[in-house]
């Protein structure tokens, strides 16, 4: 016998039977308690109070299920709901977002790859919760003296959770909550319920169950011989908007000039994430697809979409002969955008560890390192440089490089939550700034080379929708978000052209949705559409510039299940 089991088993014969019963009993209320303490300091209103409770009876019983020890069920129990309620507070901190359920479904080696690599120390308390958790859990398990019958752990646990789904769809989730450092178990069990009812209903993709057509299965038309295409670099503007839209707020002279294109005009963009969800506007801009079609499970896009989904830009340009790549400023593993953009065709992926950088970067790095890439590499061909930029993210209640942009002049706005609308308006005057350089240097550096330049603000900035209808409170702009009112999905888009004209710029109307920018791409640089984006050139017409809120989705639903039955769409 190991000498811990042979200590724990001599202890447990010197207690007499009534003191050992005490003793257990005693811990089994101390850890219930302490339950209750985690209950009325994390969750803020009846609702989530009783899913917790809900939650709670549902694992003791699941587990009492399993060990027949109702002790080491609430040790176990308590250490599951400690930890959600960390792991919340962290995504929270990297995303203002609560853990989800489908977290925990999705977690991957890419997952916990950016755990240890955020937080190098993370190694060493798990490795000693689990070595002191360990005896801990097998000391309640040596000296609990209470059974529970299978039947009556079986019934508890369908009661709670019954409960538990009745009280998710009945009563839903305010979605500004998921925002806020605040009922972490109630928000992962509702989760957890809409997501199983997600999956078993239509999987993780919407689509139709069949169609009637096929997309045609002929090669798309050739590029022409000796055509001269050009360098497309896609920018993805951080936060960006044209807040001079917002009744009130002031903007320096000249502001509304920067989300013009070349020809004059200033074109809108209509995105599926309200203040914050870059990644939704990524998967939309790269693969020409909706991130709404997966329904709760948007959120993790890239995670799912990842070795699934190949219909993309970046892959219809490998057909005139393009080299792609990305310029991310995170960490590759970041919900899984390494492999997310290596589906799609991204063929040279550089991220915060090859680009050597630690913190945010002024866009003037981004913008140099894509010049860069395309002095080294231009000669082999056409490029396509996808680069994000940082200076406009959040926060925006500091002064940021304050050395950049030093005769910035406030100019009187507020704020909104602590952050600062002339901050916000300081950086978006330094993304201009910025941009106008690396045009210069690339008119400079490359006379001749045609270049098809695209920018687009990837989300509003998450103080914006506080003010774009001042006086709602929160359940009324999370009712205005969830029926996608376009004044808190607005951003812009930009089209420049460096020594070339767009071959054809039909689609590139204001009101884009951002599911058809790779089709605006395409288009302008004079690269034929393959059959995928043929097919979606005609859902562009019929649905005058929507694409999943077309039809109440039926649009989108029927185009998945073309992209699935040609093979561009697998295992979803």
């Amino acid at each position: 016998m190991l000498p811990a089991l042979a200590f724990f088993s001599r202890l447990n014969q010197a207690l007499p039977a009534g003191a050992r019963y005490r003793l257990g009993l005693g811990a089994f209320v101390l850890l219930h308690l302490a339950a209750l303490f985690v209950l009325f300091g994390t969750e803020d209103a009846v609702v989530p109070r009783l899913i917790f409770l809900l939650t709670w009876g549902l694992l003791n019983f699941s587990l009492v299920l399993v060990t027949r020890r109702p002790l080491p069920a609430a040790g176990v129990s308590l250490v599951l709901i400690v930890g959600l309620i960390l792991l919340s507070r962290f995504k929270q901190d990297i995303l203002i977002m609560s853990a989800n359920f489908v977290d925990v479904m999705l977690i991957d080696a890419d997952t916990i790859s950016f755990l240890l690599t955020i937080f190098p120390g993370l190694r060493w308390p798990v490795a000693i919760g689990v070595a002191v958790g360990v005896p801990l859990l097998a000391l309640l398990w040596w000296f609990d003296p209470i059974r529970i019958r299978m039947r009556t752990a079986a019934s508890g646990a369908v009661l709670c959770l019954g409960a538990l789904g009745a009280i998710s769809f009945a009563v839903p989730m305010d979605r500004e909550k998921a925002f806020e450092a605040a009922d972490f178990v109630s928000q992962f069990a509702r989760s957890g319920a809409l997501a199983l009812f997600d999956v078993a209903t239509h999987g993780l993709l919407q689509s139709d169950s069949f169609a009637r057509d096929r997309l045609p299965t002929a090669a798309p038309a050739a590029c022409q011989p000796g055509q001269r295409l050009p360098h497309i670099v896609l920018v993805l503007d951080e936060s960006s908007f044209d807040i001079s839209a917002v009744s009130g707020v002031k903007v320096p002279p000249g502001y509304r000039n920067q989300f013009r294109s070349f020809d004059g005009e200033a074109r809108t963009f209509l995105v599926e994430g309200a203040g914050g969800p870059t990644w939704y506007t990524e998967y939309n801009v790269l693969s020409g697809l909706s991130a709404r079609s997966y329904g709760h499970f948007a959120e993790f896009v890239t995670r799912i979409a990842a070795g699934r989904v190949t219909r993309s830009l970046p892959n219809t340009l490998h057909n005139c002969g393009y080299r792609n790549y990305s310029v991310y400023p995170w960490l590759g593993a970041f919900l899984g955008a390494r492999n997310f953009q290596k589906t799609l065709g991204i063929d040279h992926f550089y991220d915060a560890k090859d680009l050597k950088t630690r913190n945010v970067e002024p866009d003037e790095f981004y913008y140099a390192f894509a010049a860069d890439l395309l002095k080294r590499d231009r000669a082999q061909g056409p490029m396509f440089i996808f680069t994000y930029l940082m200076a406009n993210h959040f926060p925006w209640s500091f002064r940021y490089r304050d050395e950049l942009a030093a005769d910035w002049q406030d100019l009187g706005n507020g704020d909104v939550n602590g952050h600062r609308i002339d901050e916000y308006l300081r950086r978006q005057d330094m993304s201009a700034h910025d941009y106008k350089a690396f045009a210069a240097r690339l008119k400079r550096d490359f006379p001749g080379e045609p270049f098809l330049i695209v920018r687009f603000g990837d989300h509003q900035p998450m103080f914006a929708k506080k003010i774009v209808e001042p006086g709602l409170d929160d359940t009324a702009i999370g009712r205005r978000i969830d029926a996608a009112d376009p004044k808190y999905f607005t951003t812009y888009y930009a089209i420049d052209a460096l020594n070339f004209t767009p071959a054809d710029m039909s689609s590139a109307v204001s009101g884009l949705d951002a599911a058809y920018l790779p089709l605006v791409i395409l288009e302008a640089a004079g690269v034929p559409l393959d059959a995928s984006f043929a097919e979606q050139k005609k859902i562009f017409q019929r649905c005058n510039s929507l694409f999943y809120l077309c039809a109440n989705g039926a649009e989108a639903r029927r185009f998945n299940r073309l992209l699935i039955d040609a093979g561009m769409i697998k295992r979803l």
